[in-house]
């Protein structure tokens, strides 16, 4: 009589993550072959575990998920703060053809996939904040972070991570933050949609707007990012570690850089340690 083998309790049960990278793999359908999907409980932060440790190049998008980064970064050094259940936090390996120059722009590319997967989603009011933030109706909803990983003779490469808010818990307490929101105030409804539904979501437009950002550059885009452009022709004031400029923010260039339009002339703002803040208001 054969040997019988017993049935696998892991695969009778599975994790709660290995249940979502499934949802997930599901919801993205014929694309789901484009990317390798890994999803954890916790890590420290995503963008570092896939800089530090950048998987081999097996022609797929690398993606990593975690309920929750102990040490989430975001822009100038700050945390980014997630509770399991309450945000979406993940990054994306992207790898572009040998011989192509430095990225231009990828962070707005971001932001506007991940704009227009909201609006898919039936989200009014999606704003975009130069250079990395995502708004609705003036409020944080995600928050974007580029890191290029070293040339060292191999085509760029760039780690894309994305925080975004889907119910923030009750006295989440976000300290020096006005002005924050999430999916579900967004949406007017008591629970956001799952996280592997609205991932799936991200990944797919992220999908289509990098192919076309790798075969026409920003240029292809730009339009479409100054539609959603938060403080389009209005005065703002670019604070950096260095001075403090004040204009009318006149939209980006082909590079991403922004337009500020001074007394003295347009001025070209490059991406960097700068924050971007409405004249008449403290920090946005």
């Amino acid at each position: 009589m054969p040997l019988q083998s017993s049935p696998d309790p892991a695969a009778q049960n599975p994790s709660p993550v290995a249940t979502r990278a499934a949802e997930l793999a599901t919801a993205l359908g014929p694309l789901a072959g484009d990317f390798a999907l890994d999803w954890v409980s916790e890590c420290a932060s995503t963008n570092t575990a896939l800089v530090d440790a950048p998987p081999a190049d097996d022609g797929r998008i690398h993606v990593l998920v975690a309920d929750r980064q102990r040490a989430g970064r975001g822009r100038r050094g700050r945390q980014w703060l997630s509770w399991e259940g309450a945000s979406l936090t993940f990054s994306t390996l992207w790898r572009f053809s040998p011989g192509a120059p430095a990225p231009a722009g990828l962070s707005l590319v971001a932001g506007l996939a991940l704009a227009r997967a909201l609006e898919q989603l039936g989200v009014q009011g999606v704003q975009l904040k130069w250079p990395n933030d995502v708004l609705v109706h003036g409020n944080k909803l995600a928050g974007i972070l580029i890191d290029l990983l070293p040339g060292r003779g191999r085509p760029p490469a760039a780690v894309i991570g994305i925080g975004l808010n889907l119910r923030l818990p009750a006295g989440h307490g976000i300290e020096n933050q006005t002005g924050v929101t999430d999916l579900a105030q967004a949406l007017e409804c008591d629970a956001p949609p799952a996280s592997a539904a609205v991932l799936a979501g991200i990944l797919t437009e992220m999908h289509h707007l990098f192919h076309t950002y790798a075969a026409a550059g920003f240029p292809a885009l730009r339009g479409a990012w100054q539609q959603r452009n938060a403080f389009a022709d209005l005065p703002v004031r670019i604070v950096s570690d260095q001075d403090v400029r004040i204009g009318i923010c006149a939209g980006v260039d082909d590079d991403g850089a922004l337009l500020l339009r001074t007394d003295t002339g347009m001025q070209r703002i490059l991406a960097g340690d700068v924050s971007l803040r409405p004249l008449t208001g403290d920090a946005a």
